[in-house]
């Protein structure tokens, strides 16, 4: 008797583990309701023709750009404060970025603040040939609204004095004004739609944010009501403490700076923000190579699109510092080649 019910004991009792592991498996599992959004994340490639960067047509990373979802990026409370706030004009901020020891710190610290900035849109544009890993990943798990580019500056202009990152910021514009260009008179034909008399934007500022600066919260605040184009102090900048535009009467009158008061706009990249109604309406406004010298794109640029009598000072008549060019202490490294490796890699 003892013999058949222990056989039958055996014979049940992997049936009844298996109930038992199911049952639990099932119950730590979250809800539809909890899971984590994902966001839009694009990677648009880039190629080199005849010797020069040209703009591709963005393609986007596993998915279709309709359905604006990857696997790539998770996004809690930045999806939240668009819904919440999207009444708000939105901030378009981009970084260009290249490959060093600090490059991973310095993105954190920025990502840290724009993490709190409602409304924002942070396009990434690396210093490459093609997206690297490093960065993918950081925007991966960043929780801030991003879409990474990259587009390579070519060698014969990473010369030292040369101007930096001019390709990485032009390719940003780029990717700007495809979003929201307008629907072709063929597009409108096909559709049967009626060509628009005046193109409509929506509102928006983009802001030229580095990765070697550290930016006060205040500052978005202050450049969210940009009409065209706003300027405000920069810290820590052109040998001084700060460099500033004086103001006199609510108007721009002259450059309180440490270098070259004879610009047109003595200013630092860090120093002002453009409306997007202002990029979109003005295709052919870039950062330039042929003729710019260091330090003279940001006035070369402005010039195409404003004039000083039209800019507006924020930051409480340019008399605030909001935003500082810190720069990361050079790395030093000289004991990694004199030590052995680690047996794992770590990314730093």
């Amino acid at each position: 008797m003892k013999s058949v019910f222990y056989s039958r004991f055996f014979i049940l009792l992997p049936w009844v583990l298996i109930v038992v592991i199911i049952i639990d498996i099932d119950t730590r599992r979250p809800s539809i309701s909890n899971r984590v959004p994902t966001a839009r994340h694009y990677s648009p490639y880039w190629k080199h023709r005849n010797g020069r960067a040209a703009l591709m047509r963005p393609q986007p990373s596993d998915t279709s750009m309709a359905s604006g979802t990857t696997n790539q990026e998770q996004l809690t409370s930045s999806d939240n404060q668009w819904a919440k706030n999207n009444s708000l004009p939105i901030i378009y901020a981009i970084t260009p970025t290249y490959s060093r020891p600090v490059q991973k710190a310095e993105l954190t610290r920025l990502a840290n603040t724009f993490r709190q900035v409602p409304r924002l849109h942070w396009i990434v544009v690396e210093d490459s040939p093609h997206p690297t890993d490093l960065v993918s990943r950081f925007l991966s798990e960043a929780s801030v609204r991003a879409t990474h580019l990259h587009v390579p500056t070519p060698r014969r202009y990473k010369r030292s004095g040369l101007p930096r990152a001019t390709e990485q910021r032009n390719a940003g514009l780029a990717w700007l004004r495809q979003k929201y260009q307008p629907k072709t008179s063929h597009h409108l034909q096909r559709s049967g739609a009626q060509p628009p008399v005046q193109q409509e934007y929506p509102a928006g500022v983009v802001f030229f944010a580095d990765d070697d600066n550290t930016y006060s919260l205040e500052l978005f605040q202050e450049m969210r009501t940009t009409q065209k184009v706003s300027v405000w102090p920069v810290g820590l900048v052109g040998g001084r403490r700060y460099e500033r535009p004086v103001v006199e009467n609510g108007k721009v009158v002259g450059w309180y700076t440490g270098w070259r008061a004879d610009r047109p706009f003595a200013i630092d990249m860090a120093g002002f923000a453009v409306s997007l109604q202002v990029i979109l309406s003005s295709p052919k406004a870039v950062f330039k190579r042929r003729g710019s010298q260091p330090g003279m794109q940001e006035s070369d640029f402005l010039k195409q699109i404003t004039t000083v009598q039209e800019l507006e000072p924020k930051a409480n008549n340019c008399t605030k510092v909001l935003v500082w060019h810190t720069r990361t202490e050079k790395v030093n490294l000289a004991n990694e080649p004199k030590h052995p490796q680690d047996t794992i890699k770590i990314e730093v």
